[in-house]
């Protein structure tokens, strides 16, 4: 079978690679990828968001599956629009994928579910969200934009001068674009966040195993929200007892209120969990797989992806065998362009990848990248590798991650040096 993979970052050249891997593929295209799935894959310059152009491109090479990785296709009916020309594709249609592109759709559909979540009041200008914060005693809240915002849409506010400040830029300046047209403010919750990421077919749920993502900027959670910094997998954070909860109350009831509201939901159900004191809630919900997160999880998983997706596109998961995972642990390392998440410079030559590919157990994930003229592999994106690697322990997982992080460079390329830390000694 041929498949297709769309989107151009490190999650999708983590899915096309894995993809590759099952006897069942023949040629994977990715379009329109980047350095590293050119490598391993082959890459096609068709933008994500050129909906004819992958559509005739996938009836032309006999494309037997799409997978979509990003959230913005999704949100804009690429999947309805493979339907509709008789294509099969990996992915929730538009109307489901509000789940994601709507994060006031998102907390009124878990409201209605009784799915817990932090308390929340929605706004459809700062003016009104100003005045509801002024009115509060507490003000340790979290600003959010309604729409997408590439992960970064999410403030997280300590006082009131800090979420009125949220309020103004994200409401006002627009600092997202049109996803700031309306506003999500919710009460903050404390604790520790953790990634629970689902296969379904509308019907059956395949759950993965939990991972760990990194949203803050910076070592030790400081700094501005990015789309992730680095993951790991497992996170001991999240046992099987709670694994068995989060699917009874949070994606079962989800899944089931997706069915009712008419949007039948076929994709990756992605739970954004915030381990409180009164248990698990909700943060948000995603789409599609995460990045970060997807790395690590596709480095573990032993049992045959195609098979997997494909099955979920075909409504036959009750089919699947239970999942077989390689039981040691994996962390993901993002390294960044210096700026990240704010303005950063492109076209930077990349050293020591050669380097990084011979050690053991290690495996360089491009997301921001390209080939220059010369051919040579440079940076064209805020996150530019995810340098992923296994171990017999997270603390060896880490360890070999980070060895081969030593081993790349470019100018101003940084990275969070305590990625996985949160696991150790759980």
């Amino acid at each position: 079978m041929n498949v297709l993979i769309v989107g151009s970052g490190g999650r999708e050249h983590a899915l096309a690679w894995k993809i590759a891997q099952s006897p069942r593929a023949n040629r994977v295209f990715v379009a329109p990828g980047n350095a590293g799935s050119g490598i391993d894959c082959e890459n096609v310059p068709i933008d994500a968001d050129n909906f004819p152009a992958l559509i005739d491109f996938a009836k032309q090479n006999q494309v037997g599956l799409t997978v979509i990785g990003p959230e913005g296709p999704l949100a804009g009916g690429i999947v309805d629009a493979f339907q509709l020309a008789g294509l099969k594709v990996f992915g929730p249609t538009k109307a489901a994928a509000e789940l994601e592109a709507s994060k006031i759709f998102c907390k009124e559909l878990l409201r209605g579910a009784n799915v817990p979540s932090a308390e929340y009041q929605t706004f459809r200008t700062a003016a009104d969200a100003v005045r509801y914060l002024n009115d509060r005693e507490d003000a340790r809240v979290v600003v959010k934009a309604d729409g997408l915002a590439a992960g970064k849409g999410v403030v997280v506010c300590s006082n009131r001068d800090e979420a009125i400040l949220a309020v103004e830029q994200i409401g006002l300046e627009k600092i997202f674009g049109e996803a700031g047209n309306r506003l999500v403010i919710e009460e903050r919750l404390e604790g520790q966040e953790a990634s629970v990421l689902a296969i379904t077919d509308g019907s059956t749920i395949v759950t993965l195993q939990p991972a760990q993502d990194h949203k803050p900027a910076f070592d030790g959670d400081e700094g501005p929200n990015t789309g992730g910094m680095g993951a790991y997998c497992p996170a001991p954070l999240v046992n099987d007892e709670i694994i068995a909860w989060i699917e009874e109350h949070v994606l079962v009831p989800t899944v089931h209120a997706m069915q009712r509201a008419k949007r039948p939901f076929r994709g990756v159900l992605y739970a954004g969990m915030m381990m409180t004191g009164q248990g698990p809630k909700v943060l948000e919900f995603n789409a599609r797989f995460g990045d970060p997160e997807c790395q690590p999880l596709l480095m573990r998983l032993k049992t045959d992806l195609l098979d997997l997706l494909e099955a979920a596109a075909d409504g036959k998961l009750d089919a699947i065998a239970p999942l077989e995972w390689d039981p040691r642990p994996a962390v993901c390392v993002v390294m960044a362009a210096k700026g990240y998440p704010g303005h950063y410079e492109k076209g930077l030559p990349i050293r020591g990848l050669e380097e990084a590919a011979k050690l053991a157990d290690v495996k360089v994930f491009h997301a921001g990248t390209k080939l220059d003229e010369k051919g040579q592999v440079v940076t064209s994106g805020g996150r530019v590798l995810n340098v992923t690697a296994v171990g017999e322990s997270i603390s060896i997982a880490k360890l070999n991650a980070y060895r081969a992080v030593k081993q790349i460079r470019w100018d101003g390329a940084w990275c969070r040096k305590d990625i996985s830390d949160k696991a150790v000694g759980k």
